[in-house]
């Protein structure tokens, strides 16, 4: 309680410029537990100046890849020594239950940072045979330099996951970088900053500055010493980061979410699928980018699975998620209660079957009821639009191509899971789905070494695994004349 969070700009706590703060507010008892730094144009410039220095011509301009792979390590020694403190920063944000990022996010946190610590040092050019130059032997090869100054601007539903996602892959690659966390969940990125001082790496590496995207983010976008901007957020965000980043010629990586597709086949084992589908629809408060939340079940047994579904549902006990039996806390702000409720009445006025759950009342915290619509239809909003609460939308398909031609009915394209015991079908169908990701007999396996990312309005870019390092810098090439 009272906590007054500030600025990590070149290895030290910092006030805003103007002296703004921003509340933060417990999403269960909506009282205000403390407030950070709103952050200014000023700020980041003080942030991206630090960050410059180090890159062109501090101590961190000097680190080969072991000195970078020795202080990741370090660093992972470090947030494995506090991963309880961390996990429950970013659960008691946004009013998740501590297991859910114990169990889940900070062992991929750990595995990044420790995979990454292991590209450091494998960042390597090539040789490239030429046709010479005029009549003259030549000698071609590249090399692999950082990208620049990175901007990572980072959601509120697996703060510090995605923040290692984008930090880990940069450092590897000699990037620096200002981190703009979300309104919501400030803390984890600010510890993460001190433990990197802890580890070794030079003041003014990593910074963090807090505030709005509107002014924080937007003055990353426009600043000129940015080279790469790395966002995970909404499609309507992603567009003007992309308007803007690319009049000054900025590489842009953008993960912008999704309507994930769950296709249920008849011969699937019916327990398999339906626990799967659960906990693609209910973690984390089906707050995830790649939630599955459209579920398409074969006709022949979408009934029976919808009542099941139902069932799962009814059983999830909602409530304070520290409170023993509690399954599912409050989704994270008023803002995103108020969406999910009006999707969902939306869904009740287009005529889906509502079979568990429905509109919330608006009582003491931002609860929503784990809610199923049966009967439904690819064109209704409620499986169109990205909801980002625990709401499910079964859709029934008569055969393959019709389940094919579902999944692909969406304007996104990050996830997807295929459940069927045939695995020549499955290879199949995951050919088929257009998704940068698809699970076979399990929802959206996530791990440091496999690449993440989406097509269509799920974004561009990827990042995690060896490639995603390979994105934070420039292959330069060098040519030398060879004498006779």
């Amino acid at each position: 309680m009272g906590q007054r969070l500030n600025h990590f700009i070149n290895g030290l706590a910092s006030e805003a410029s103007e002296g703004g703060r921003v509340e933060l507010v417990n999403p269960v008892t909506e009282q205000v537990y403390g407030s950070f730094a709103r952050g200014t144009v000023e700020d980041v410039d003080r942030a991206v100046n630090a960050a410059f220095e180090q890159l062109e011509r501090g101590e961190w301009s000097r680190f080969d890849g072991a000195q970078r792979a020795r202080v990741l390590l370090k660093l992972a020694d470090l947030v494995e020594r506090d991963s309880e403190l961390l996990a429950d920063m970013d659960a008691d944000a946004i009013g998740r239950s501590p297991l859910e990022p114990r169990r889940m996010d900070l062992p991929n946190v750990l595995a990044n940072l420790r995979a990454a610590a292991g590209w450091a040092n494998q960042l390597e050019g090539r040789t490239i045979p030429s046709g010479g130059y005029f009549g003259t032997r030549t000698l071609s090869y590249t090399v692999r330099e950082p990208v620049g100054v990175v901007g990572a601007i980072v959601p509120w539903n697996s703060p510090l996951m995605i923040t290692v996602w984008k930090l880990a892959a940069l450092l590897a690659a000699g990037c620096t970088v200002v981190i703009k966390p979300s309104e919501e969940t400030p803390q984890s990125a600010l510890h993460l900053a001190v433990l990197a001082q802890e580890a070794g790496f030079p003041d003014g590496v990593i910074n963090v500055v807090t505030g709005y995207g509107n002014e924080v983010g937007r003055a990353l976008c426009e600043h000129p010493h940015i080279a790469k901007i790395s966002f995970t957020g909404s499609p309507e965000a992603g567009r003007e980061i992309q308007r803007t980043a690319g009049v000054l010629f900025k590489h842009v990586a953008l993960e912008l979410g999704g309507k994930s597709p769950q296709i249920v086949f008849d011969d699937a084992s019916f327990e398999d699928a339906l626990r799967g589908c659960s906990l693609g629809l209910f973690a984390n408060q089906g707050q995830i980018c790649a939630a599955g939340s459209r579920i398409l079940v074969q006709r022949g047994i979408a009934d029976r699975f919808a009542a099941a579904l139902a069932e799962a549902a009814r059983a999830v006990k909602v409530g304070d998620p520290r409170q023993p039996g509690v399954q599912m806390g409050p989704v994270a702000k008023k803002a995103q209660w108020e969406r999910v409720n009006r999707y969902i009445q939306l869904g009740i006025d287009e005529g889906a079957t509502l079979l568990a759950g429905g509109v919330s009342s608006p009582e003491q915290g931002w609860f929503v009821r784990p809610t199923i619509f049966a009967d439904a239809r690819n064109d209704m909003a409620i499986a169109r639009d990205e909801i980002f609460g625990p709401v499910g939308t079964i859709i029934p398909f008569d055969d393959e191509a019709d389940a094919v031609a579902l999944a692909n009915d969406s304007a996104y394209g990050l996830a997807a899971t295929v459940w069927t015991a045939d695995l020549v079908r499955a290879h199949r169908v995951a050919a088929a789905v257009k998704a940068g990701a698809v699970g076979i007999n399990c929802w959206s396996p996530l791990d440091a070494n496999l690449p993440w990312g989406g097509v269509k309005t799920s974004g561009i870019g990827r990042e995690g695994g060896f490639g995603g390092a390979l994105a934070y810098t420039e292959e330069k090439v060098i040519t030398v004349l060879l004498p006779h």
